[in-house]
């Protein structure tokens, strides 16, 4: 006879207060990602799994707006048209001055490409120990992904810098057809240089200059990427001149835009930087102090 006396009923009870307890530790069931939510996902710790995330306001630049960097706009729409037309590309790693439109060229291609099947998914730099992971979910998906990592910069020891390596080019799995990493940094090899490490090159009897292991180990990070693009500081011709882009994108004329030069001017000279985002700040700042006075 089964027992279902108050013992019985006791321990089962127990038993499902235990259960319920236990699920509460356990991460929530995966879920499939809302493709149709958005053209732009970030990989984010939720509940205690990683899910993509859809973002819900896109950045909205255009490669048309982007001022004096047509060669790198044209290198990156290239192969990014490439990519989305089935046709091989490369992984893309954009170096040089802070704030000479790295990100905002990256943004402005999913805005001309996404009509087309280009999304894009943010990955942060403490997160890309889970990039195979990532690129599992989306690899037979019919959209054209562009794993987007931004500000990198390693240090060799840690493991986003192996896990990264690893996907461009040394693991068993390579990287999908419908997948592609674009990368942005202000160093060119991505790790931090030291002075100490130019001794390590040798000098050849016929005059050739090897690098020691030291160098070779931050080179071979960024050599995986198939396209390099620099970026190089403005000058202030170039700065005045994107700053009355965006001051006419705010609806300004231009006799008000000549009116605002020496103010720009100054703006950048207390920032320390003649850089696109400067003049991008600058036209918000003079656009909101005059629509207040007025």
């Amino acid at each position: 006879m089964p027992n279902t006396g108050p013992e019985f009923s006791s321990l089962l009870q127990r038993a499902e207060q235990l259960l319920a307890r236990l699920e509460a530790c356990l991460p929530a069931a995966a879920s499939v990602p809302d493709w149709q939510a958005s053209v732009a996902f970030r990989w984010r710790l939720q509940q205690g799994r990683k899910v993509l995330q859809p973002v819900s306001q896109v950045a909205r630049i255009r490669l048309s707006e982007l001022c004096h960097i047509d060669t790198q706009k044209e290198k990156i729409a290239q192969n990014t048209r490439q990519f989305v037309a089935g046709r091989p590309a490369n992984n893309v790693l954009l170096t040089g001055a802070r704030g000479t439109g790295k990100s905002s060229l990256v943004k402005a291609c999913l805005n001309e490409f996404s009509a087309q099947g280009l999304r894009l998914i943010e990955v942060d730099k403490a997160a890309l120990v889970d990039l195979a992971d990532l690129v599992e979910q989306i690899a037979n998906r019919p959209e054209r992904f562009i794993v987007f990592c931004d500000d990198l910069s390693f240090e060799a020891s840690e493991p986003g810098y192996t896990a990264l390596k690893a996907a461009l080019d040394g693991s068993i799995a390579a990287l999908p057809d419908n997948v592609l990493i674009y990368a942005t940094s202000n160093r060119r090899h991505l790790m931090p240089e030291m002075l100490r490490e130019n001794l390590s090159y040798t000098h050849q009897a016929d005059g050739e200059i090897h690098p020691g292991e030291g160098i070779e180990e931050k080179i071979s990070l960024s050599e995986r990427f198939g396209l390099w693009i620099s970026f190089y500081p403005f000058h202030q011709d170039e700065y005045l001149h994107i700053v009355a882009a965006w001051l006419m994108h705010f609806g300004f004329s231009p006799p008000q835009i000549e009116a605002a030069r020496a103010e720009a001017l100054r703006y950048a000279i207390e920032r320390g930087s003649r850089s696109g985002r400067v003049a991008w700040q600058f036209a918000r700042h003079w656009a909101g102090q005059l629509n207040m006075k007025g």
